[in-house]
């Protein structure tokens, strides 16, 4: 019998009940060695609560939902192995060479849709690289699952859930069913909500408790809840309405919500709390410590309706709080939290800019989606661009990709990156549940500007990583200011040339630099690059470049053939924080490794 008697039993009826469904279950050991397996076993579930699901329908369920890149192996497609040989044949290819051969490659090996033109003639690439990229896409299904994603198909198979961040930004009169629903109409509710809230509070028509106008606002997430209204507000600053500040707290550390609200005035300040349950232990703890700054000054719990309005789903815990639930915005749970920064989730952001400019942004998005649903790989975008990353992380061993935005708004662009990349597809297991046999996703990051030049640069020029980049620039500045943009422009084509071409031993020479000095002089070049333009950044661009890098992603899960909308991988470090938090606030016996044992007991002893 085992030690936690009737829990594992009610695991295990979980699972039962749960028949060719996904089954959430306590479990202290893997679950077999895919997820085409049903459990046979008594788990004791009671020593390490680690959250993971079974999918217990098998490999024919998997088929059946459409999911048939997973009957052939990646390494084992066709298209693969014709690259592997491929790969092998140009790798040592410089591109001097290939300009050199075929001096027209800067006009063939581009293409633009949606405002966005991309040269990717820089890559280390040939047509032929090309054709077998597109022919590994194909045969990975990647037209298929594009289909599927859009028509509302429950991809996310860990989560049984559908994949419609697409449905976020879905022209009125558009349909996508989800389970014979029709996701569209009530996303256009909560947008019009949203639109009346966020007029309201620029207006000056919403009062705080004491009457005054609100003049601050703070958003309240984590995560996805923050990362992208971050990044969307400091990118489109130039068109916020600047007589309200707004702040962003997500870190738990209580420095993060003491900063923000350090020089605000309680009476004059709206929380916007994003958190879907309104049970998550980061954004609750800083949501009550708001609450109780709040209360301190205005001394009325009546007062939170006026200073409080939720994005959640739970609206049990948002009266508990104190919310009035007319306040409270919806979002679904197709919808990743990296994917929702145009969902309610983007409620500053609309009161930022205001819903036109919000909605210009979704027509950016859905510009995107259309050309990333219609368009032949060869010439679409985001599959370019997600093909390049599968070639350069599985060909050439690149860890890692450079984000690199010459646009001050556009600081938090590679952050926001990073969630979006690594947490879609920081995967180790297939579809089916087997060890990946290649390498999945590679770590995003960057900087802004000519800032990276006096910084990192180095390294991308002359380390000895491989590290790919994408330059992002545009034709026009939102602030004119002398020679500035021409300056700031003129480094982009300048670095992408120079981390193609490089400099040789000979030209260094050429210039009379000392023997001595030639090697630490060279460039050795052959560095790859895309340079992505835009006419300017505006509400729409920002909306388009963000769905191109969520259609690339998505790209790059089908070729591994791994699940992009999970995130799994967060779960065991909070279970256990959970735990050690009660132990650090007591004094009982620990049963970790002597490490974390001996690194509590020090916390202890100091705090």
């Amino acid at each position: 019998m085992c030690p936690c008697g009737l829990w594992c039993l009610w695991d295990c009826l979980m699972l039962w009940f749960g028949s060719r469904t996904l089954t959430t279950i306590n479990a202290q050991k893997e679950i077999g060695k895919s997820l085409g397996q049903a459990y046979r076993g008594w788990v004791c579930s009671r020593k390490v609560r680690l959250r993971i699901v079974v999918w217990r329908g098998g490999r024919d369920d998997l088929r059946s939902s459409g999911m048939t890149t997973a009957a052939t192996p990646l390494s084992e497609r066709s298209a693969w192995k014709a690259l592997a040989q491929h790969a092998a044949a140009i790798k040592d290819v410089h591109l001097r060479t290939m300009f050199a051969e075929d001096p027209a490659r800067g006009e063939r090996f581009t293409a633009e849709a949606a405002g966005i033109f991309l040269d990717y003639s820089k890559n280390r690439v040939t047509g032929e690289t090309l054709k077998l990229l597109v022919s590994l896409a194909e045969e990975s299904g990647l037209k298929g699952r594009i289909e599927a994603m859009f028509t509302g198909e429950k991809i996310n198979i860990t989560e049984n859930r559908a994949v419609l961040h697409v449905a976020l930004r879905a022209p009125k009169g558009e349909s996508i069913f989800v389970d014979g629903v029709d996701q569209v109409p009530p996303v256009h509710v909560v947008l019009d909500k949203m639109s009346d809230f966020a007029d309201r509070v620029r207006s000056g028509e919403w009062k705080g408790f004491t009457g005054k106008k609100i003049k601050n606002v703070v958003n309240i997430g984590i995560g996805g809840s923050d990362l992208g209204p971050v990044m969307a507000y400091e990118a489109l600053k130039h068109y916020s309405q600047r007589d309200l500040t707004f702040r962003f707290v997500s870190n738990v550390d209580g420095t993060d919500f003491a900063e923000a609200v350090e020089d605000l005035s309680a009476d004059e300040t709206l929380f916007l709390v994003a958190s879907k349950t309104f049970t998550t232990l980061e954004t609750m703890t800083n949501a009550h410590s708001a609450r109780e700054w709040a209360l301190a000054s205005l001394k009325d719990d009546a007062a939170i309706a006026k200073h409080f309005v939720a994005i959640s789903t739970n609206a049990k815990e948002v009266s508990k709080f104190g919310i009035d639930t007319a306040n409270m915005f919806e979002f679904w749970d197709w919808v990743g939290g990296r994917y929702s920064m145009d969902s309610a989730i983007g409620l500053s952001t609309m009161v930022a800019i205001g819903p036109d400019a919000f909605r210009e942004m979704l027509a950016g998005f859905h510009a995107m989606d259309v050309h990333f649903r219609t368009t032949p790989f060869a010439e679409n975008l985001p599959v370019l661009m997600g093909l390049l990353t599968v070639w350069y992380t599985d060909f050439f061993d690149a860890q890692t990709m450079a984000v690199l935005p010459y646009e001050q708004y556009l600081k938090r662009f590679p952050a926001y990156l990073q969630q979006l990349t690594m947490e879609s597809n920081g995967k180790h297991v297939t579809l089916t549940g087997e060890h990946v046999a290649t390498e999945t996703g590679p770590i995003y990051w960057g900087e802004p500007g000519t800032n990276g030049q006096h910084s990192f640069y180095q390294l991308i020029h002359q380390g000895t990583r491989l590290i790919p980049c994408d330059f992002i620039g545009f034709y026009k500045t939102l602030n004119p200011l002398g020679r500035h943009h021409d300056m700031l422009m003129a480094n982009v084509f300048a670095q992408a040339e120079a981390l193609a071409f490089g400099k040789t031993a000979e030209e260094v020479k050429a210039e009379g630099v000392p023997e001595a000095l030639v090697p630490h002089k060279v460039f050795e070049g052959n560095r790859p690059s895309n340079v992505i333009l835009a006419d300017k950044l505006t509400p729409k661009v920002l909306g388009t470049l963000i769905a191109l890098y969520e259609h690339a992603v998505f790209t790059q899960g089908i070729i591994w053939s791994i699940d992009s909308f999970d995130q799994w991988g967060v779960e065991l470090g909070k279970v256990l924080a959970t735990r050690i938090l009660g132990e650090l606030e007591g004094t009982g016996e620990l049963k970790h490794d002597t490490s974390t044992n001996r690194l509590i007991e020090k916390y202890r002893a100091n705090k």
